[in-house]
């Protein structure tokens, strides 16, 4: 493994590096603007700062497999993967909320400033060696989406939504950082690939069992896995409906790294006693999931269940293991995350100001009223259920191949009930927009160039998953392989 000397480390955190500078220029820039003047400026900034970071992640695959900062950071092809997914979650998200904040009259530049800034945690997540490190990120990312969940200032549920979310994700954060102190007790370090030499040697404690357990508890709740669900349906319907796309998604794919890092990285040697955990974590994530967004007329409670369904199904491929399970989980992290922001980018342009129209019912007519904006929701509905030639076919697909190849026969069934029982509530949207009457008199707002580039994005890339997965596959393949080595 090649190592980075000099100014050469900072080519491992470029992308946060610009981002970083990103967000604190915007903080700089917002108070020297006229108070009656739209922020959309401070907005196309931190759209371009992301698409240089992106290009930063594409410069890191030119040395990829490298550590620097004394082993503290590593950039290899699953550090990029994750690195270039998070940024192109940003972007999709910036599109959509340039048109959303004049709409519903928000005139707060820190709202890209602390976008930026919650990217950088979210990219450090994935190429972070250090579990202190780890938790520095994570704190970085919540923190920051924590005052995103209550910047509907002037409604009482995006208040709830921002304060349910911080007492609960405090709480599950200590978890981690517990886990954290006892694995630092049991094994004289918090560097990962340390923790698996000591772990090698046999040298295993009561107190490495208990620091998994308890780092596991702390992720469960970032990736809205059962158990630790509870706190989604409401934190997503209080919350903007753009910053919901970002945490339903971006702190969710950084969560899933560490994940993957930790269990495979650092406690794959102690034997993989976890996978009942993590079975019974994903049955119980789709089975609930599924279940509560039957329930549901709010577009918005909906697909928070539905990311609690989604959370199991990714889990499956956890509990698969090996090569197959970990690149399955990769790419289902990508495709989840193209289709789940476009939705939300439909949702968001459509509600209107105030978020008024969020009910399914509001969605009557829209196929006849807006056709681009009903077949794209559609297209994104489609791959949620996975249906072929769209991302969440394969992802799913893969997911649930893996599974079988490691005999988890139950499991994988548990799995395709539940896409069965999830095929019901996504294509009851798609009916009412089709085969319903809608109300004429309701205002539709003309999709403005932003909407329809974030929706362009979201799209394509949903489309394109399904048609060519190989290449993004053998990229998630290969970021497999470095996992593991």
């Amino acid at each position: 493994m090649a190592t980075l000397i000099t100014n050469d480390q900072y080519v491992s955190i470029l992308p946060e590096i610009i981002l970083s500078v990103a967000g604190m220029l915007v903080m700089v820039v917002d108070p020297l603007l006229p108070a009656t003047r739209s922020r959309k400026p401070i907005g196309l900034l931190a759209l371009v700062s992301s698409i240089l970071a992106l290009g930063a992640t594409a410069y890191q695959l030119q040395s990829p497999n490298v550590t620097a900062f004394f082993g503290m950071v590593r950039v290899d092809y699953f550090s990029i993967f994750f690195h270039a997914v998070v940024i192109c979650i940003s972007i999709a998200v910036i599109l959509s909320s340039l048109d959303y904040l004049d709409t519903e009259g928000i005139r707060a530049g820190e709202y890209y400033g602390l976008i930026l800034l919650g990217t950088v945690g979210m990219a450090l997540m994935s190429s972070a060696m250090e579990l202190v490190l780890i938790f520095i990120a994570l704190e970085i990312s919540s923190i920051s989406t924590y005052i995103l969940a209550g910047f509907r200032r002037k409604v009482a549920a995006s208040s709830e939504s921002s304060i349910k979310y911080f007492l609960l994700g405090s709480f599950a954060t200590a978890f981690f950082l517990y886990g954290v102190a006892l694995i630092f007790g049991s094994t004289g370090t918090t560097n990962i690939a340390a923790i698996a030499q000591v772990l090698k040697s046999g040298n295993i404690s009561l107190l490495t069992y208990m620091a998994l357990a308890l780092m596991f508890v702390g992720m469960g709740f970032k990736v809205a896995g059962a158990p630790f669900h509870v706190w989604t349906p409401d934190v997503y319907e209080g919350a903007p409906i753009p910053v919901v796309a970002l945490m339903s998604t971006g702190p969710k794919a950084a969560a899933f790294a560490v994940m993957l890092r930790i269990l495979f990285g650092s406690f794959s040697d102690i034997g993989y006693w976890w996978i009942p955990l993590v079975w019974f974590s994903a049955a119980l994530s789709m089975t609930l999931g599924n279940i509560g967004a039957l329930l549901q007329n709010n577009v918005k409670r909906m697909l928070a269940y539905s990311s609690i369904a989604h959370a199991g199904y990714l889990l499956v491929a956890f509990a698969a293991g090996k090569e197959l399970g970990i690149a399955a989980a990769i790419f289902y992290t990508a495709s989840y995350a193209a289709m789940n922001v476009g939705a939300f980018a439909v949702v968001s342009h459509f509600s209107a100001r105030g978020e008024r129209y969020v009910n399914i019912d509001d969605y009557a007519g829209l196929g006849r009223r807006s056709p681009i904006l009903a077949a794209t929701l559609t297209i994104f509905m489609l791959s949620l259920i996975g249906i072929p030639l769209t991302g969440g076919f394969f992802a799913k697909f893969y997911v649930f191949s893996a599974a079988l190849q490691s005999n988890l026969v139950w499991l994988t069934v548990i799995g395709l009930v539940n896409s069965a029982v999830g095929a019901y509530y996504y294509l009851r949207l798609v009916v009412v927009m089709y085969m319903q009457e809608g109300d004429d008199s309701m205002p539709l707002i003309p999709v403005t160039k932003y909407v329809a580039a974030a929706l362009i994005l979201t799209a394509g890339a949903t489309i394109y998953l399904g048609v060519v997965p190989g290449r993004i596959l053998g990229l998630a393949t290969r970021g497999a392989q470095d996992l593991l080595r």
